[in-house]
């Protein structure tokens, strides 16, 4: 495999909250659009999760950091899909794929995440982060892709973070089991029935 340039990281790094990694600090790419989802927020959504990540196939559509994505590999996931478009975040993600000695259980995607949504799924999910760059408002179209797609189960557990005002038409289909905000942030946590 080449040897991939390092990326220049800002001062932030991610810390991985629990698990095989749990302490593991990775540096994060000097992006401005880049927004981690912060370590009050991913506590609190694995306590939701808790006896749904141990052998869960995952996707975490718009990765950016990558935050969502590792901490459910560093506790437990079977197999990890990430997708994120900025060239600059994917080199730094399979840097740190590299770091953690991760590549055989994750698969790192280049790719607009709705465009890449478009052409379905081999494989259901059964775990999605749904986290994209608030300003670019691409809740709806994800949802419609990964409901057409194929891409979740009957079961499927759904993570959506976004703006405390934005206001999101959910699929029927998908009930909420939690809710919290945080500062200006709104996360959810949905089950597909």
């Amino acid at each position: 495999m080449a040897k991939i340039k390092s990326v220049k990281a800002s001062s932030a790094q991610l810390r991985i909250i629990a698990g095989r990694w749990r302490g593991r600090k990775l540096p994060v790419a000097n992006l401005p659009s880049l927004r981690p989802t912060g370590d009050r927020i991913r506590e609190t959504l694995f306590n939701w999760l808790m006896g749904d990540i141990v052998g869960a196939r995952v996707l975490d559509l718009f990765s950016g950091a990558g935050s969502l994505g590792l901490e459910s590999l560093s506790r437990g996931a079977a197999a990890l899909t990430l997708i994120e478009q900025h060239p600059t975040a994917v080199k730094q993600l399979q840097q740190n794929l590299e770091l953690l000695d991760a590549s055989s259980s994750a698969v790192l995607i280049q790719s607009d995440a709705v465009r890449w949504l478009q052409q379905g799924a081999e494989q259901p999910f059964d775990l999605v982060f749904i986290d994209p760059p608030f300003s670019e408002n691409l809740w709806q179209a994800s949802f419609e892709g990964l409901e057409t797609g194929g891409y979740l189960t009957a079961g499927s557990a759904i993570y959506i973070e976004c703006e405390r005002e934005r206001t999101l038409q959910i699929p029927d289909n998908w009930q909420l089991f939690r809710q919290k905000r945080a500062g200006q942030v709104c996360f959810s946590l949905y089950y597909r029935h």
